[in-house]
């Protein structure tokens, strides 16, 4: 543990640090008790997806509603499993952005009451850095620098971590995301919400190479990526289909779409671990729990000579160890919020 201190801020630790973590950026409300950024003494999640899976995506009235309902028995809960009292936290850390504005200001309100209560001080994270810093908690080895493919929902970023809350955004997506691509052609074919793991189940049945779909790159950055034509692609595939009155292959298309898709990120990923001259390579976000995505970067990083890293897929979604992680480093780095912390629903990586 000291030699990891030592990379944090080159000072010596002098005690355990256990930190109170809250999270509620989307249609999760999670909790956590971390200690020293990477033992998970206890991981509680409440997921809305089955609520928001009624509408087709998550519906943001809904899902700060249900946060107010569950943020507090998620909190008790985290704290009962850790076998820890609230007193015994050195620090209270929340996801303050980006994310959906209501969802956001519940965790943020909470976090900012029970500090004020407790003097215990607060530490707004950075959710993006809440996912990159989930790779600590199961691989104890890995400390910066590496590249981390952030990939989820509502971001796609190729991120050099240069050290402990020092980031470099090399590239990003130019319109959807991964995920929201996933979700918009599991909708268009008929799967429904969420489209990543239902596409990742239904494509084990079909052929990869069955359709040719379009693999984007961004001249001005190679490490961009843009995702809309792709699913433009698809739906023009299916609607061809639906006029000539032929019959499509569910499998074949979401086998082909979700090929399209993990070359993209494979080829940026693997570039820019190349070009930085590094040999460590991570992975992160809710499509990195992608099985297809999975294989095709670790076959990429074997062939490379590079180290990869990745959570297990509970630690890909949206919870509160990864904030707590994140937390832990900010934290020892002297970060300390005011009750002025607000919800920053387009914080951008690196800002505070």
């Amino acid at each position: 543990m000291e030699n990891l201190w030592l990379a944090v801020g080159g000072r010596v630790m002098q005690k355990e640090i256990t930190i109170l973590a809250i999270e509620s950026s989307c249609d999760e409300t999670a909790a956590a008790v971390v200690r020293n950024g990477r033992e998970v003494l206890s991981n509680v999640i409440y997921s809305q997806i089955d609520l928001h899976t009624l509408y087709g995506g998550v519906v943001p009235e809904i899902a700060s509603r249900k946060h107010i309902e569950k943020v507090n028995q998620v909190i008790e809960e985290a704290l009962r499993q850790s076998g820890r009292k609230l007193e015994e936290m050195e620090a209270i850390a929340v996801t303050y952005g980006p994310g959906l504005v209501g969802a956001l200001l519940v965790g943020v309100s909470v976090a900012k009451a029970i500090s004020f209560a407790t003097k215990i001080p607060l530490v707004g994270v950075h959710h993006i850095e809440g996912h990159i810093s989930a790779n600590y908690i199961e691989n104890k080895e890995l400390e910066p620098p590496f590249i981390c493919l952030v990939v989820s929902g509502g971001h796609t970023h190729l991120v050099k971590v240069a050290d402990y809350g020092k980031y470099e955004i090399l590239g990003r997506t130019r319109d959807d995301a991964a995920g929201e691509a996933f979700d918009k052609v599991a909708r268009a074919i008929g799967l429904g919400y969420p489209g990543g793991p239902k596409i990742d189940k239904v494509s084990r049945e079909g052929n990869p190479e069955a359709i040719h779909f379009p693999r984007a790159k961004v001249d001005e950055n190679l490490y961009d990526f843009s995702f809309s034509g792709l699913k433009s692609a698809v739906l023009n595939y299916i609607n061809s289909a639906e006029m000539k009155g032929e019959t499509i292959s569910v499998p074949d298309v979401a086998a082909s779409f979700q090929q399209a898709v993990v070359d993209v990120l494979v080829e940026h990923s693997m570039e820019a671990v190349r070009r930085n001259g590094l040999k460590k390579f991570a992975i992160a976000g809710g499509v990195a729990s992608n099985s297809a995505l999975r294989e095709a970067m670790r076959t990429a990083c074997v062939q490379n000579g590079i180290e990869f890293y990745h959570p297990s897929p509970i630690l890909c979604t949206d919870n509160a160890a990864m904030i707590g992680a994140a937390g832990y480093y900010d934290y020892c780095n002297g970060i300390r919020s005011d009750y002025y912390l607000n919800a920053v629903p387009n914080l951008k990586l690196g800002e505070r």
